[in-house]
């Protein structure tokens, strides 16, 4: 093979890289961290100061990180990159958190407020069903004197209009406050929930996972221990949930470092994650960049860097990285599924939150446009469920029988 230097120039181009093309190029620290957990295939591998070094990589370091969470992702998760079909219903914008990262919240007595009804939201499940989406992500706004039970009527009212339709849904910002109105255990309200439809929880809320960042982000949220704890319950209670990570904000690569560190610890403890989801900072129209505490949003680099992170620092934990192509743009979603993610999201059907914000990839992608995008990049598409525990491979790989993906032991 003809010797070359690597530039960081090349950062569009390094999907026609290969290893040995990067290796010779990147500093000893960088280059040992990463052959380590290319050979044992386990983020586990890898001490804490490793991590870290492959947090702060830039030029050549960062270019070799690229192509090794290609290659890591190819031998875990083969050439597949699959999505779910689904729709997001946010069921109110009125909410008295204040999260200055957030523009899609309104206050009680604005115009442009809205509230849906328990049998609303079942009505926009029923539509999706006819769709094809089996899945509905509910999420929404923190509006004052909330009926206490309302999430539970929420779940009553899908299921009972949509028997099949696997229910996503609710934070732990939300499982907190329905907690806190019917003054119930964690462990009661999440197992009511369960009992009456919720198939998993969202593990948004997260942001930065440091009290310290969480302050300037919302004064209000949740803690950091509060998140973990509804998260380990809600696993304990055999109810799986994703994980995300919020960057380009006032974040740190050591934040992005301790975070995934966390998220590995929980997961070896109750295999309750089903992926994790790097969510990139939409500024435009924040509070948080507008008042000067924030820079605008992520660089090209910061966006490829922790999905290709995520997947060497997860590898053996949480083997499914997804991109959240609502806010990378469809583009920029196919580099980052070139730098180590395997997922594509879902479809979403109408999608508000982001867009709110000043996100411009649109509210829906279809699952055509998803296997058009997929093939671009000479992979191959498959839908999903939520649980990634059934897959179908799409045409011309129809020929092809489609396996169940293997979940780990969930305890």
């Amino acid at each position: 093979m003809p010797s070359r230097t690597c530039t960081q120039m090349e950062l569009g181009n390094f999907p026609r890289l290969g290893w040995a093309d990067v290796a010779p190029c990147m500093a000893t620290d960088v280059r040992s961290a990463i052959e380590q957990v290319l050979e044992a295939q386990q983020g586990a591998a890898l001490s804490r100061e490793q991590c870290l070094f492959l947090a702060n990589a830039e030029g050549d370091d960062l270019l070799g990180l690229l192509v090794a969470a290609d290659l890591l992702r190819s031998e875990l998760s083969g050439n597949i990159i699959t999505y779910v079909v689904n729709r997001n219903i946010n069921f109110t914008n009125i909410c008295f958190v204040g999260c200055k990262f957030c523009a899609f919240s309104r206050g009680p007595r604005e115009s442009d407020t809205y509230f849906l009804e328990p049998q609303q939201v079942a009505d926009k499940a029923i539509e999706a069903w006819k769709l094809g989406a089996k899945e509905v992500c509910i999420q929404g706004g923190l509006p004052r004197d909330l009926p206490p039970f309302y999430y539970r009527d929420i779940l009553r009212a899908v299921k009972s209009a949509v028997p099949g339709m696997h229910i996503h849904a609710f934070s732990p910002m939300e499982i907190v406050y329905g907690v806190e109105l019917t003054a119930m255990t964690l462990r009661d309200y999440l197992c009511m929930l369960s009992d009456n439809g919720l198939g998993t929880l969202p593990g948004t809320a997260a942001e930065i996972l440091d009290d310290e960042v969480r302050h300037v982000l919302s004064r209000n949220k949740l803690s950091t221990s509060q998140w973990t704890e509804v998260i380990r319950t809600a696993h304990t209670c055999g109810i799986r949930t994703t994980s995300t990570l919020m960057y380009g904000h006032v974040e740190t690569p050591e934040h992005w470092v301790n975070q995934i560190l966390l998220l590995r610890e929980i997961q070896e403890e109750t295999g309750g994650f089903t992926e994790f989801v790097p969510l990139g900072f939409v500024h435009t129209n924040t509070l948080l960049f507008h008042q000067g505490l924030s820079r605008p949003g992520p660089t090209l680099g910061e966006h490829l860097k922790i999905h290709a992170l995520a997947r060497l620092m997860l590898a053996g934990s949480i083997n499914n990285i997804q991109v959240s192509w609502v806010k990378l743009n469809r583009g920029l979603s196919q580099l980052c599924l070139q730098a180590g993610a395997n997922d594509y999201g879902g479809t979403l059907m109408e999608e508000n939150i982001s867009r709110e914000a000043g996100a411009t990839a649109g509210q829906y992608t279809s699952p055509e446009e998803f296997q058009s995008l997929i093939r671009e990049i000479g992979r191959i598409p498959a839908e999903r469920n939520t649980t990634y525990s059934r897959i179908q491979i799409k045409a011309p790989f129809e020929s092809f029988p489609a396996e169940p993906l293997l979940e780990p032991e969930f305890a």
